[in-house]
């Protein structure tokens, strides 16, 4: 009609030319394409890279045992389920990981999902109706505030780590309400520990539920790594436990530990876990083996956490700024400050063959920009010499010590 104005919804698609800069400048850093297996040493886009940037922190991926587990599974089950976990999508092998991991984390039971993405979509959306409130850490990944989104109920944020503005915020709350406290056990940009023995002392006084994601946390800290709540010494008293299998169990998917009352509603009402496929045979197969490695093999997490300490000695040595955490976490983030000069830092350590993650807004602050950089249990000493002399070469080049 005269006079009408239409605004394309592709308009704002055309008007994106941040990636677009970033590529003619040479200094785009996402999607570089892997051309061997995800070891400590990779070749990627035709040049050999020390790799510091996986969340592979066991180095399961290149089991053998683990491998042969996922071919064997392959041939014997084919390539996908081709339905829902509610219809014909449920192997006996599925059973038998869900039994197994409650086992290993002391929970009644567990529910897998297909993806860690969609586990807290699924676990949120479900738990959290009309009149519930949802309290989370501003640091949560990114999936506990699309669950959120998901939910019927009102999501509040307390700034990170922020004990007295979590207790303010929940004093607010009617009593009468639904409430759970959600958080990252283990922060995947920072690596920092979550305040979880506040965190509980806080549920309990004012009537509120818990849940932690352990995806970062699984197979790190904990006895035999068996996650957040049992490295305080409260694996009974955190609600909810969630996770993926696809950083220290070396595969994909997701789980939720939970009482069994609980665990059933999910069950049945959480869309995400409802209507999607399940987990395909060859990689429950591997999540399967994974966990069967780490309990016959805890001396796995103690050999993370003595390489670990030897990343942060070594960027200590060098003189590079790093963020000094609780807990020895595999994860040791570099700070770069501006967006420019870290897309210029990780280029140059690219360059050099070491592959590290720029983390840019809006994950963080314009000015708090940073590399994160992650271990494995199955690097070495002489490897991570030789990645973090490179690194501290680059730095001192940028001017940045």
């Amino acid at each position: 009609m005269k006079g009408l104005f239409f605004l394309d919804i592709f308009k704002k698609c055309y008007d994106f030319t941040a990636v677009r800069d970033a590529k003619e400048a040479g200094i785009y850093p996402y999607f570089h394409a892997l051309e061997s297996r995800q070891d400590v040493e990779v070749i990627m886009e035709g040049k050999r890279r020390i790799m510091l940037g996986s969340n592979n922190y066991l180095g399961l991926t290149v089991n053998e045992d683990i491998i042969n587990a996922g071919i064997e599974t392959l041939r014997q089950y084919g390539t996908g389920c081709s339905g829902s976990r509610f219809l014909n999508g449920t192997l006996r092998m599925h059973l038998e990981l869900e039994e197994e991991l409650a086992d290993f984390l002391n929970k009644e039971s567990v529910v897998t999902f297909s993806t860690g993405f969609q586990t807290n979509l699924g676990i949120i959306s479900a738990l959290v109706g009309h009149g519930d409130y949802v309290i989370c850490d501003k640091e949560n990944h990114a999936s506990i505030y699309d669950g959120c989104k998901l939910s019927y109920g009102r999501r509040l944020l307390y700034r990170h780590s922020d004990m007295d503005e979590l207790e303010r915020i929940l004093k607010g709350l009617p009593e009468d309400s639904g409430k759970l406290i959600v958080t990252d056990g283990v922060f995947s940009m920072g690596g920092d520990i979550a305040k979880l023995p506040e965190i509980v002392a806080l549920a309990k006084k004012y009537g509120a539920r818990t849940m932690v994601d352990d995806a970062h946390a699984l197979g790190v800290i904990g006895r035999g790594g068996r996650g957040t709540a049992d490295y305080f010494g409260l694996a009974d008293e955190v609600d909810i436990y969630m996770g993926t299998f696809s950083k220290s169990l070396a595969s994909l998917g997701g789980y939720m530990a939970a009482s069994a009352p609980v665990a059933e509603y999910v069950r049945h009402t959480s869309r995400p876990f409802i209507f999607s496929a399940s987990i395909p045979p060859a990689s429950c197969a591997t999540a399967l083996a994974a966990l069967r490695h780490l309990r016959t093999h805890p001396e796995i997490v103690d050999r993370l956490a003595e390489i670990t300490r030897y990343a942060h000695e070594g960027k200590r040595a060098r003189g590079i700024r790093i963020r000094e955490s609780e807990g020895n976490i595999p994860i040791i983030p570099i700070y770069t400050n501006d967006v420019m000069t870290t897309l210029n830092v990780a280029k140059a350590i690219y360059d050099a063959g070491v592959y590290v993650n720029p983390v840019l807004p809006p994950a963080v602050p314009e000015s708090d920009c940073l590399l994160r950089t992650s271990y494995m249990a199955i690097h070495t000493e002489a490897l991570l010499d030789e990645a973090l002399d490179i690194i501290q070469s680059v730095l001192v080049r940028f001017g940045i010590q």
